[in-house]
């Protein structure tokens, strides 16, 4: 499949709008209109995404030729596009909103129609849409990245492991005030070593900071950077991130901790009273079937899916074989700056005690 390259620059508040035609129009346009979605023609449908042109592009071109529905893509960041959102309410011009983690979406219920795949029985079971509008789409655990030229006989399964005196000062972890998914790691710390009750999992914590070092990270890039280059014995990242150096060949494994993962799946959400809405339901039948999502491994794209049928790229692993932890995303995402305090606590605490 030809992937249509699209090059625009976004200023300011302005949205990237992209009509991508079938494999058989050829045309391609883009501009920075803040205008979408006439709703005059019943054959199209109006997506509102965050996620780069580069993983949209040959799953929408593979959906128009399957269909024959033309898609036109509003391209702009997940907060920029909820505001659009809301302030349309009245008047939707958007159809489908694809992307946006459950954590952000689910406060946001109430712009998103009541909708269930046909694909629904598919879908692996920690990712049912048991709200009735949040369909799962891709889906991005936390992981533990090893370098197996450094790693030598250590045993390294999950986190109990990384207490390890022979890990101190060798552990990559990024500062959680500064990562995603540095603080996901601390949110399924919490959870995975307090069985369940994070606030039992505060103890493991500061053993874990202690064996840090002292040694945070700036974000995540440079987690899975340093590992793959031997800076870092291991290091606490996210799959996505880690697995494009497994593909690429690096001297590295991926690890989904013994102790339960947390994963952070993206959704795909029809908007409330959509002027399209059958070709809505269309397009998340196909994103959500094996066929639409087996396309992410076809295209590099590093993110695991949903449906139990389709087949993850090489290096991934579909999560009804790991320990899933549920966990209630829209907490962890009200307490961060209070976790993330104490996490720095512990931190300074570890390194007077050198």
């Amino acid at each position: 499949m030809k992937l249509k390259k699209v090059i625009a620059t976004l200023l300011g508040a302005a949205m990237l709008t992209v009509s991508i035609a079938g494999c058989g129009g050829g045309s391609k346009q883009a501009s920075t209109s803040g205008s979408a979605g006439s709703g005059s023609d019943e054959n199209t449908l109006v997506v509102y995404c965050p996620h780069p042109l580069s993983f949209i592009n040959p799953l929408v071109e593979e959906f128009e030729k399957e269909s024959g529905i033309k898609v036109e893509v509003v391209a702009a960041g997940t907060g920029e596009l909820l505001k659009r959102v809301e302030s349309e309410k009245a008047n939707p011009l958007g159809d489908i909103f694809w992307g946006g983690s459950l954590s952000t979406m689910k406060p946001k219920a109430a712009l998103f129609e009541p909708y269930k795949s046909v694909n629904e029985d598919h879908i692996q079971p920690a990712f049912k849409n048991t709200e009735g509008s949040m369909t799962r789409f891709t889906d991005i655990p936390s992981v533990i990245m090893i370098n197996t030229d450094l790693i030598g006989d250590t045993k390294v399964e999950g986190y109990e492991d990384l207490l390890n005196p022979a890990l101190k000062g060798k552990i990559a972890m990024a500062d959680p005030s500064k990562s995603s998914s540095a603080y996901e790691h601390l949110i399924n710390m919490l959870y995975a070593m307090g069985n369940g009750n994070p606030d039992n999992g505060w103890d493991y914590v500061t053993k874990f900071c202690k064996n840090l070092d002292g040694k945070l990270l700036s974000g995540s890039s440079a987690v899975y950077k340093g590992v793959a280059d031997g800076e870092y014995v291991v290091g606490c990242t996210f799959e996505e991130g880690g697995a494009k150096y497994v593909a690429d060949g690096a001297p590295v494994k991926l690890v989904y901790m013994k102790e339960g993962v947390i994963s952070k799946p993206d959704g795909i959400y029809i908007i409330k009273n959509a002027k399209h809405m059958e070709n809505a339901k269309k397009f998340i039948d196909f994103m959500c079937s094996a066929e639409g999502q087996n396309l992410y491994a076809e295209n590099n794209s590093f993110r695991v899916p949903t449906n139990s049928q389709a087949t993850p790229a090489e290096g991934l692993v579909t999560l009804d074989s790991v320990a899933v932890i549920d966990y209630d995303a829209v907490w962890a995402a009200e307490h961060k700056d209070e976790f993330v305090a104490q996490f720095e606590a512990n931190i300074a605490s570890s390194e007077n005690l050198e």
